[in-house]
């Protein structure tokens, strides 16, 4: 006959007691049970064999709590953390220090200490990082290649077939006063009492802390943050519920606690208050509270940039917050006292595409006109941009006539200018360039791409014949790069790929960006040149659609080889070159154009 809640928890505190003597006062303390009640567990204990009269656990006692030694801990270190930009562009949020120790290596090393060596940790941002805890702490690693598309709950389910007795935790909590042990009984949360209204998990219980329901948001309540003890009971109902969800369509951005809160009459779990010993640091100004050393030096070279850019000290950079995960680049806010800025850091993989000191140069060209967005410091070197930040903005919808025609207008202002630089948006090239990257990364898996290659060619030629004069072009016109003021004014950002090319260019990269249909792309065309076009102008169109949906499909491709995903987005452009192409023949565009072998056009 197995133990009880009682026995287990007296019993589980005296299995050390040679070392630590105990009495039935201490005893009460240790075990959350009243001193009467532990006298008279003790009592049990002893008529049973399993407690001798030292408070110590017998050999028996031992046995008895064999059941409940805990199995393993699985560490969710998957995610990105966002909210703690830009030191995690760095490293893994986990990864980062508090009080001079990894967030991670405290809590692995806390869960040895307890007896605890079984460890499993799910990555997957950066998860090379993690590498060097296998040499040093012994602990497996559980890849999540979902990572960047779904929430925690997927991580949890890479791990499933490890779970049984098992704490469950997050990566990057910091837990001041182990909570660990080498047995548990009951399935329990860490929970953190709330003062006033909060968005976290609020959570009800009974008058033994078991939880009785879970609200997310709420006042002054407990709320669940932190670790986690799974017993193997509700191990094996919580791996067969994970089953049930896998085919949920909104699954995908459930955290695992959403099934405990689904299913919490069935799921045993009690509330453990960790009110000031457990904390999860929502942004950079939380960890500074409570580690002050990051206020002089957060130990991350952006950070230093952005003081070392406006010579000031790093406590002063505040409100940091993430405003976008691009495609190419990764942007956040911050401010410095009352002004605002945006500071973008180069993508994974850039420094091979984009060439960041002809960026500075068609800033340094286009500033004095007010049409883009204004630059504050701009580091060629590594490509970090710091611009002012503008309240009240929104990026301009393709799909709202307005914001096309505003969109259109505004990018033909810009080429009424024929602004002239050195620096050309060599579609050859770059096709090329992408072409060979994501052909040597085996990434692109197309069948008919050898006859695509073929048509892409002749559209180079294409391209010669109609030898159409050159002036600069933002080279990614996408509406997300399109900013719409409250004036009504639109502001051009993220010039990164401009340089001098054909201007009805940049209304195709437009068109493809926003995924238009024909009907839609024929309509860019005629606002932008505010009339009904010429002969020439719809080919020219038609071309750079088709180039345009080779070129950034050849990147998608590649990008992809590199861990993104994009989803339809490399098979919605490669329609297009095919769309596009059979468009022009169908206006004989290539009469009298022979098939060539050169690499896309490149002269």
């Amino acid at each position: 006959m197995g133990l009880s809640r009682e026995a287990f928890y007296v019993l589980r505190a005296c299995v050390d007691a040679s070392e630590n003597p105990r009495t039935y006062q201490r005893l009460a303390v240790e075990s959350g049970l009243s001193p009467e009640s532990v006298e008279a567990t003790c009592d049990r204990l002893r008529e049973s064999g399993l407690l001798d009269e030292g408070f110590r656990a017998t050999s028996h006692g031992l046995e008895s709590l064999e059941p409940h030694r805990v199995d393993n801990a699985i560490i969710l270190a998957a995610g990105f953390g966002s909210r703690f930009v830009p030191l995690t562009y760095e490293k893994p949020k986990g990864l980062l220090e508090v009080h001079g120790k990894p967030m991670l290596e405290h809590q692995i090393e806390q869960l040895i200490d307890a007896g605890v060596s079984d460890i499993v940790i799910v990555v997957g941002y950066m998860k090379e990082a993690f590498e060097y805890l296998v040499g040093k702490y012994g602990v497996k690693l559980v890849v999540n290649p979902d990572y960047a598309v779904k929430n925690n709950l997927e991580s949890l389910r890479c791990a499933a077939s490890y779970l049984g007795n098992s704490y469950v935790l997050v990566a990057d909590n910091w837990i001041d006063r182990a909570i660990f042990n080498a047995y548990e009984f009951d399935s329990w949360f860490s929970c953190l009492r709330f003062d006033g209204p909060t968005d976290e998990w609020c959570v009800d219980t009974d008058e033994a802390m078991r939880i009785t329901g879970i609200e997310i948001g709420g006042a002054d309540s407990l709320a669940i943050v932190g670790p986690a003890f799974f017993n193997a009971r509700f191990s094996a109902r919580f791996v067969e519920l994970m089953g049930e969800y896998e085919d949920r369509a909104d699954a995908d951005d459930f955290y695992w606690e959403q099934i405990l809160k689904d299913h919490i009459d069935e799921l045993a779990m009690y509330a453990s208050d960790q009110t000031g010993n457990v904390h999860e640091f929502e942004c950079l100004e939380e960890l500074r509270a409570y580690d002050i050393s990051y206020a002089i030096d957060s130990r991350n070279e952006i950070m230093r940039f952005i003081a070392e850019s406006f010579g000031v000290e790093e406590a002063s950079i505040k409100d940091i917050f993430p405003l976008k995960e691009g495609v190419t680049n990764n942007s956040f806010h911050f401010s410095l006292g009352a002004e605002e800025y945006v500071l973008r850091v180069p993508g994974i993989g850039t420094d091979k595409q984009i060439d960041r000191r002809s960026e500075k140069l068609v800033y340094d060209s286009i500033m004095p006109l007010g049409i883009s967005d204004e630059v504050v410091r701009f580091d060629a070197d590594t490509g970090i941009k710091i611009t002012r930040y503008w309240r009240d903005v929104r990026s301009a919808d393709p799909f709202d006539d307005r914001d096309l025609e505003i969109s259109m207008r505004q990018i033909r202002k810009m080429h009424d200018l024929a602004i002239e630089i050195p620096h050309r948006f060599d579609i050859g090239r770059m096709t090329a360039d992408y072409y060979e990257l994501a052909e040597s990364a085996h990434a692109i898996l197309f069948r008919d791409i050898n006859e695509t290659n073929r048509k892409v060619r002749r559209l180079f030629e294409l391209k010669k014949r109609l030898g159409v004069p050159e002036i600069l072009c933002h080279g990614d016109y996408a509406h997300i790069n399109i900013l719409m003021l409250p004036s009504g004014e639109g502001r051009i950002i993220d010039w990164e790929y401009a340089g001098m090319g054909d201007p009805i260019m940049d209304v195709a990269m437009y068109a493809i960006f926003a995924e238009f249909d024909k009907e839609r792309i024929d309509l860019a065309l005629r606002l932008y040149v505010g009339e009904e076009p010429s002969e020439s102008e719809w080919l020219r169109l038609y071309l750079y659609i088709a180039l345009g949906g080779f070129l950034w499909c050849m990147w998608a491709e590649y990008k992809q080889a590199l861990g993104q995903e994009f989803g339809e987005y490399p098979m919605t452009m490669y329609r297009y070159t095919k769309d596009f192409y059979r468009e022009l023949e169908n206006r004989g565009a290539f009469d009298g154009i022979a098939d060539k072998w050169d690499p896309f056009g490149v002269e």
